[in-house]
């Protein structure tokens, strides 16, 4: 008989989707450093718009949202007054759904 067979099935884990979990705010937030000079303004805009869709893409998995069709923007708002981000904008909520969509 295999040595697979003999080991024990382990037991399910419990899933956060069924039982949402307290984001740990205030969280300490990493050093600011300056962004790079002479580039155009558009790639400013666009550089800051992943940051802030990263940082609301981590907080609702924290939070147990772990589908994009989950997170609508209503709760993206939500998430975002939470953590203490300016309220995004639909192209934000856009770009977080698609941070997670890309990380399954």
């Amino acid at each position: 008989m295999p040595a697979a067979a003999l080991k024990p099935k382990p037991l399910p884990t419990q899933s956060t989707a069924k039982r949402p979990v307290l984001l740990d705010s205030p969280y300490e937030p990493v050093e600011k450093r300056p962004l790079p000079a002479g580039r155009p303004r558009e790639w400013y805009v666009t550089h800051n718009r992943r940051l802030k869709a990263m940082r609301l893409a981590i907080a609702l998995l924290d939070s147990g949202v772990h589908l994009p069709d989950q997170a609508r923007n209503e709760k993206i708002r939500t998430t975002a007054q939470l953590i203490g981000v300016h309220p995004p904008s639909a192209t934000t909520c856009h770009m977080v759904r698609a941070f997670m969509r890309y990380n399954r």
